[in-house]
């Protein structure tokens, strides 16, 4: 009994030193979700009357939560990078300001229910929120209430960077007497791999309708590509405006309007975007007329993973040439020469990789400032250590504002911090490469926002527009060489990825290797082939980060098992009588491309029958059939199958086996000459065992016999 009550104490003991624990765990999920709304003025300034801040707070918890309120903190002047680095990260502040708590109405809230938050803030002498001098602050909204069982407690909050470019009230302050140059970059990419396949002179099949629903009015492309356009009544905005193509974009969305078909579990049925792809294509085209435009890899491909496709010294230098050679695609769909030797990639570039796309023709790479390393402060266009390249840095921490939810009010924040509002000597820049995310998710009225508020720091002087091929233009600044952290590498393509990449390529080789143009048809192997390479590019692309390997290559697979199924052997309707043991079997062999096909047959599962002669390679025409007659040899009689496959003539697989049913009523000569062999031996060792027998017999006249070991026995 003491043994039983120390076991009960000891688990009774244990289950109430976890139950803090789990209880904390369920504090730490979110209870309220803050929308933003407007947020007005997004730049502070001398006239400005008063801050507004309207949206939503839900409540996404399982408690109802009561006595709901809501105030605005601001905190002291950000004067470091690293500042600002805290604050979007979500890091509490040293509080300087702060506003009374206004109750939300309704003030509670059940799970699932939404209430609407008011806040307006007078600016000015006896405001509640003062703003000492200029500069960048942080702003916090901070949304307070109880919680059923539970005492009141901040349960949600947003964090923004308030760029403040005068006192409201005051006179104007004096601008720096040298701003930096600003140019921006507009990226217009895939928000993910939409195309599934696309084979040559067949239909443009599409995973979903995500697409069509990205380039419709109010989605997220035809917002990125309207907000460009509104833009271009700022002159100075739309100079130092520059759009960044993905070409694989592009691409797909022409073929769209020539009519596609979206994927279903049911099969195939057609795409309801037409019209919407061809309204989208011709703003585009619009939008870029005269225009600077640069060239994202295609489907914003991660180079550094195609350079390890088939690595060492069979690597696929064609494919990442043609992922980095997306800017002919790109004039011949919109028109428009994108900037020489211009690349702006995704992910971190290693020295190899560098390399191999100087090889392939780019001359100067956008890149990330964290991922270049120099012995001074990066601002300016650099030359690469080593190379013949050259690399402009895009601001990263500009960037790195640039994504999240409140992402235009907080770039707009970083890009004041780099203009010199952060007071301290060492954080401006001379030069700013202003670059967001290349999936930009922001809405449109953010976006025009956004473009408008850098407008008025280009009037007020904060900032000066200037065109991306001035700062292209320029001499390097200095020296620097690529550099990845350990993130990069966590975040990188995986080696499964590119081992499959790897198979699918090689395969692909040798499906090609074995093609020939047809006279008439004039269509070249390359084309054949080209969907799966374009579908192992889009296998690399940075959309695809934690995905397994089997579903990022499946579009790949697929695109090449479609094309060699086209070169196969049909399968005989009725069964195959053999007229003789030494009669060859006949295969009829067809070819559905648009190309001459070199092929070897090969018997498998071919038990009972034996090929008398190696079967020759037959070239079979394009869009054409042969008859091949394979030389065999029954070996039994009877009834029996055999497998009959195709290969190129390096043993890639073409086609799918087919299963012939063969009947033979007679032996083939060797076989015949094996089996008069061994019946005449058989009839010489019984002839020889009688003989035997006899004889010991007429040894033994008594009848007796003498047991012993005779040959025979032996044998």
């Amino acid at each position: 009994m003491k043994r039983l009550a120390a076991t009960v104490l000891s688990i009774l003991f244990l289950a109430f030193s976890a139950l803090p624990v789990t209880v904390a765990q369920a504090q730490e999920q979110p209870r309220l979700r803050v929308d933003l709304d407007e947020l007005n003025p997004r730049v502070v300034s001398t006239t400005s009357t008063s801050l507004t801040v309207t949206g939503r707070v839900t409540n996404v918890g399982d408690r109802k939560i009561s006595k709901l309120g809501v105030r605005l903190q601001l905190g002291t002047r950000l004067q470091t990078e690293q500042q600002i680095g805290d604050v979007l990260a979500g890091d509490k502040f040293k509080d300087l300001a702060t506003t009374e708590f206004v109750d939300l109405v309704p003030d509670t809230l059940e799970p699932g229910q939404s209430a609407a938050l008011n806040l307006a803030v007078p600016l000015g002498q006896s405001s509640k929120l003062q703003f000492p001098k200029t500069g960048v602050y942080p702003l916090l909204v901070n949304v307070n209430g109880t919680p059923d069982f539970g005492g009141p407690e901040r349960l949600a909050a947003v964090t923004l960077l308030m760029p403040v470019l005068g006192i409201p009230g005051k006179a104007p302050a004096s601008r720096p007497l040298s701003a930096p140059s600003a140019s921006l970059l507009w990226p217009i990419a895939n928000s993910t791999v939409h195309v599934v396949s696309s084979p040559l002179g067949g239909p443009l099949t599409v995973a979903d309708e995500r697409l069509a629903d990205e380039l419709a009015p109010g989605g997220r492309l035809d917002a990125l590509v309207a907000a460009a356009r509104a833009a271009e009544a700022d002159t100075k905005v739309s100079s130092s405006l520059c759009l960044a193509i993905d070409p694989d974009l592009v691409a797909t969305v022409d073929g769209m309007t020539r009519g596609y078909q979206v994927a279903t579990g049911g099969g195939p049925v057609p795409g309801k975007g037409v019209d919407t792809a061809k309204n989208w294509l011709g703003q585009l085209k619009a939008l870029v007329a005269g225009r600077c435009v640069v060239t994202l890899p295609f489907a914003d491909a991660d180079l550094t993973a195609l350079t390890k496709v088939r690595a060492g010294d069979a690597t696929d230098t064609a494919l990442l040439a043609s992922a980095v050679g997306g800017a002919a695609a790109i004039k011949n769909l919109l028109g428009i020469q994108p900037q020489d030797g211009v690349l702006w990639p995704g992910g971190a570039l290693d020295a190899q990789t560098v390399e191999a796309i100087g090889k392939a023709g780019v001359k100067t790479v956008l890149t990330d400032s964290g991922k270049l390393q120099s012995d001074s402060p990066l601002s300016g266009i650099v030359a690469l250590e080593g190379t013949d390249l050259r690399a402009q840095p895009i601001d990263a921490l500009i960037t790195s504002a640039l994504n999240g939810s409140e992402s235009t009010q907080n770039g707009l924040g970083a890009i004041a911090f780099r203009a010199g509002l952060g007071g301290q000597t060492g954080q401006e820049r001379s030069q700013l490469l202003i670059a967001p995310p290349r999936h930009w998710t922001a809405t449109g009225p953010e976006l025009t926002t956004f473009l408008e508020r850098m407008g008025d720091f280009y009037a007020a002087g904060l900032i000066k527009s200037s065109p991306l091929p001035d700062l292209l233009g320029e001499s390097p600044s200095g020296t620097a060489s690529v550099n990845y952290d350990p993130q990069d590498l966590t975040a990188a393509t995986s080696g499964d990825v590119t081992a499959k990449m790897s198979q699918i390529d090689n395969e692909t080789l040798g499906l090609s290797s074995a093609m020939t143009m047809d006279a008439t048809k004039r269509v070249k192997p390359a084309d054949v082939i080209a969907p799966v390479r374009l579908a192992l590019i889009r296998a690399a692309s940075t959309s695809w980060r934690g995905a397994d390997a089997a579903t990022v290559t499946g579009n790949a697979r697929g695109d090449l098992d479609a094309i060699r199924g086209q070169v196969t052997v049909e399968r005989p309707k009725q069964t195959i009588a053999l007229a003789s043991g030494a009669s060859p079997l006949p295969a009829y062999i067809t070819n559905g491309l648009p190309v001459g096909v070199n092929v070897r047959t090969v018997l498998k599962n071919n038990v009972g029958l034996r090929p008398t002669e190696a079967v020759p390679e037959r070239t079979v025409p394009a869009n054409g059939a042969v008859n091949q007659l394979l030389p065999v040899e029954a070996l039994r009689a009877g009834r029996f199958s055999v497998d009959v496959s195709l290969t190129t003539p390096d043993g890639t697989r073409l086609g799918t086996d087919a299963r012939f049913e063969l009947t033979s009523t007679e032996y083939g000569a060797i076989t015949i000459i094996i089996t008069i062999t061994a019946a005449g031996a058989l009839l010489l060792l019984s002839s020889r065992r009688i003989y035997r027998r006899i004889k010991d017999s007429r040894a033994d006249p008594a009848g007796e016999t003498t047991p012993r070991v005779t040959e025979d026995a032996q044998v």
